[in-house]
């Protein structure tokens, strides 16, 4: 076994060898939890999920941990626009990022942590990073504190730019900077912030920076050396490259691979709802059932550009019926009772596709050929290739985490039932909507215990009102 990943910082493929013998430790960017979660969220996070679940397949133990950004720019202007506390906000949006990766079947991370739970984290690499000559408070006493990259002359390795050739930071005020690429480590409290959002700090009352917050979570959880850390490539430049280099400059090792995922696309163009053709989970799962979703968003290998088309989720909805049924069929015929075991009984084309960089596009290959040949076997009464075909069809899938017998998958409703809830729900709050547009409180009130009585949550804000199922 050859364990082989894309490393984004050497930009090759490399061995892969753990810090620690028979240990795997993995650290992903999670939300910035300042609205629903996107297509390109719920990706990423499967990207890591198939990681996780090939290192545990193939015997490691793996520690995984996914942050939470519950306190940014982004959050307090979205939370003032919606005339809501910031933290409730965060915490709402929160539950739908979890509730769109159970849906999925994510795997739960080993550790989650919020960014506000590890100001003393972040005050302690602050206060390294000042004493090593790499960081220093703005002269004019407004509480930010600046990361200097002039004086790590390795800044811009991750993303192999010449620090001369990058744009101006534009996460703080630059007067306080010595140079405009400078990045803000902990950003001074502003008139017009929430009280709230400010902690008591050396520099001065206020916040952390976005880049500070994985550095001081990653180091707690995982230690100063680390075997992944991940994200999508959107965060290459400038998170991922701040991060390397703060905790660099601390004396860090830090991340010995750096893994990034690729988009997610609309028909060949960049998602964007200025233009109209955005897609998010809930209306996938609206149109498919989860497993068919999953499927579709872990097809093609990670690195590479996902592109979305109406016929999609059809297409995988009829891949995933091809795997489902040979299953449902086979066991009905050798395993009627359930009393089956798979362990290491998966194909070795598919263990050499996932052993080479996560190729799961070759892997898929191999378990579609298996249903073929399990398919002849089913139809010639041929036993013993029928039970060889199952068996390694329940090891593949398990390992990609789309065992169509898996109870997630038998528990959940199929499309028709979420179109059908769906419309049902969405005509519910339109009739509410209504209501309180008309001030009649009560009928408002009496739409929303109905669906609450459905086991149905409503969350309103100034963009309208959404909704999600209760755990």
């Amino acid at each position: 076994m050859t364990l082989r990943f894309h490393d984004s910082a050497t930009a090759t493929v490399r061995d892969f060898v753990p810090l620690t013998a028979g240990q795997a430790s993995l650290y992903y960017c999670g939300a910035t939890v300042q609205g629903e979660p996107h297509i390109g969220h719920v990706r990423s996070a499967l990207a890591f999920d198939q990681l996780t679940r090939w290192l545990q397949a193939r015997g490691l133990d793996v520690t995984v941990v996914r942050n939470v950004t519950d306190i940014d720019d982004k959050i307090l202007a979205k939370a003032t626009e919606n005339n809501e506390s910031w933290w409730a906000l965060a915490y709402r949006y929160e539950q739908a990022f979890a509730q769109a990766y159970a849906a999925l079947g994510i795997l739960k991370p080993s550790y989650e942590p919020r960014a506000t739970g590890h100001i003393p984290e972040m005050h302690a690499l602050i206060a390294t990073l000042i004493a090593r000559g790499h960081a220093y408070p703005a002269p004019d006493r407004s509480g930010d504190v600046y990361f200097d990259v002039r004086s790590w002359a390795r800044y811009g390795a991750l993303t192999h730019q010449n620090i001369d050739d990058m744009q101006a930071a534009p996460d703080a005020d630059p007067r306080g900077k010595r140079d405009p690429r400078d990045f803000a480590l902990w950003k001074g409290f502003k008139a017009g912030e929430p009280e709230s959002a400010q902690w008591d700090s050396p520099w001065g009352a206020g916040r952390p920076g976005w880049h500070l917050e994985c550095s001081a979570m990653v180091t707690k959880y995982l230690g100063t050396e680390f075997d992944i850390h991940g994200g999508g490539l959107d965060l290459r430049f400038p998170h991922h490259e701040n991060e390397m280099a703060q905790s660099q400059a601390a004396g860090h090792g830090f991340a010995n691979f750096w893994m990034h995922n690729g988009m997610v696309t609309y028909q060949g163009e960049k998602m964007s709802k200025s233009l109209g053709n955005t897609i998010n989970p809930r209306e996938m799962l609206a149109l498919a059932r989860p497993l068919v979703v999953r499927y579709y968003l872990g097809q093609a290998h990670y690195r590479s550009v996902l592109d979305y088309r109406p016929t999609s989720l059809e297409e995988a909805a009829a891949a995933v019926d091809r795997v489902e049924t040979f299953a449902k069929a086979a066991q009905a015929q050798l395993f009627p009772a359930g009393d089956f075991a798979y362990a290491g009984t998966r194909p070795g084309g598919f263990d050499a596709a996932m052993d080479d960089d996560l190729n799961v596009p070759a892997a898929l290959g191999v378990l579609h050929e298996t249903v073929r040949a399990g398919n002849t076997a089913l139809a010639a009464g041929d036993r013993a290739a029928m039970e060889q075909a199952f068996l390694a069809v329940m090891g593949m899938t398990d390992a990609l985490g789309i065992n169509p017998l898996d109870v997630q998958w038998q528990q959940q409703g199929g499309a028709a039932e979420q179109r059908a809830l769906n419309v049902l729900v969405t005509a519910q709050l339109q009739a509410r909507a209504q209501a309180r547009a008309e001030k009649n409180w009560a009928e408002s009130d009496r739409i929303r215990d109905i669906l609450a009585a459905a086991g149905v949550d409503v969350a309103d804000s100034a963009a309208g009102s959404t909704w999600s199922l209760k755990k």
